[in-house]
């Protein structure tokens, strides 16, 4: 199996010779310092320039990382085009919000995402270049909370959730088909997949009512809109313990979710009845061994993880060495089996 065919039969409930080791970028970003700095890449142009953010998720699979091209390398993009403003990152560091759009959550604070300037742009053109027949291209956006509390403060977001829910809800659902139809188009410039990664709603803040009531509504809203055209697949990623909202997230409808390392795979696969993707330390990625890392992916293997990936987003000082032994593990087990 290639690349793409092995990852795609995963998503579709099908059986592989091994598991994909993906990184799908957005908050996930594959791209780490070490690798930057060996190709003397500028990683502010590579956030901006869609040919130069193609170039640099090449260099992804051809250092033996990961098995799949991913754009963008933040989650920022989408919030930013709403209105924050944002800082394009450096070396060592990935772009990120600094100021909010609004003080409120009024809507006519927020701009609809113009997708023929900016870097919304950049996104698509890279998207089409990277189009191919055997590496997976990952499309990625935020979620609905990563998005709303990137425009506006956050204590006012999660505050609105119970004390104002008419305005939450209208917030939420502006948020969802903006982003919703900004990930579909980059289905339509040739992306095989589409990643939702979602930190700021997680069950440790929302709880399973909230959860159930904004988080499942919303993202299943953008699901949709996604798969316009066809039935596209998904990856959902959510930081933090899920313990308490496995219920309610297994009614999200994607094809599989990806877990922080707190998060017991197996135990997340029992409960959601869906593929499982996760969930390597970013902590030892950093800071560890690259023996520790191969045993890692081993273990991941051995517990028959359908999609072996870091468990979050990667710090930027993140080791290649380390790195690659994720895919040396994962190659390592199939050939001892």
């Amino acid at each position: 199996m290639n690349k793409k065919e092995r990852l795609l039969a995963i998503l579709n409930g099908n059986k592989t010779d091994r598991p994909p080791v993906i990184c799908p970028g957005g908050m996930m970003n594959p791209c780490v310092t070490e690798l930057i700095k060996k190709y003397n890449i500028d990683f502010k142009k590579a956030n901006s320039d869609g040919k130069t953010m193609a170039a640099l998720s090449k260099l992804v699979v051809e250092e033996n990382l990961f098995e799949n091209y991913a754009v963008p390398f933040c989650m920022s993009i989408e919030a930013e085009a709403m209105g924050a403003e944002c800082d394009i990152g450096s070396d060592t560091c990935e772009p990120h919000i600094k100021a909010y759009a609004a003080d409120t959550m009024e809507l006519t604070h927020f701009h609809k995402i113009d997708f023929t300037k900016g870097r919304p742009r950049a996104v698509l053109e890279a998207v089409s270049i990277l189009k191919n027949g055997s590496i997976p291209v990952i499309g990625n956006i935020p979620g609905p909370f990563s998005v709303g509390t990137s425009i506006v403060d956050p204590l006012k977001v999660y505050t609105a959730l119970k004390k104002d829910k008419e305005t939450a809800h209208a917030f939420f659902d502006f948020i969802s088909e903006e982003v919703g139809h900004f990930a579909l188009e980059q289905t339509r410039r040739g992306a095989d997949l589409i990643t939702i990664s979602d930190p700021s709603g997680t069950g440790e803040i929302l709880g399973p009512k909230y959860f159930e009531e904004y988080m499942v509504t919303y993202m299943n809203k953008m699901i949709s809109i996604i798969r316009t055209d066809k039935n596209i697949p998904i990856i959902v990623h959510i930081c933090g313990q899920m313990k308490k909202v496995f219920t309610p997230l297994a009614k999200i409808n994607a094809d599989a979710f990806s877990f922080d390392a707190i998060v017991s795979l197996k135990e997340a696969k029992e409960k959601i009845q869906k593929p499982v993707m996760g969930n390597i330390s970013t902590y030892a990625l950093e800071h560890s061994r690259p023996e520790v890392i191969k045993q890692m992916a081993v273990n991941r293997v051995k517990k028959n993880i359908d999609i072996i990936a870091p468990a979050c987003g990667l710090g930027m000082n993140s080791k290649l060495e380390n790195i690659k032994n994720i895919l040396i593990g994962v190659e390592n087990a199939e050939n001892s089996n």
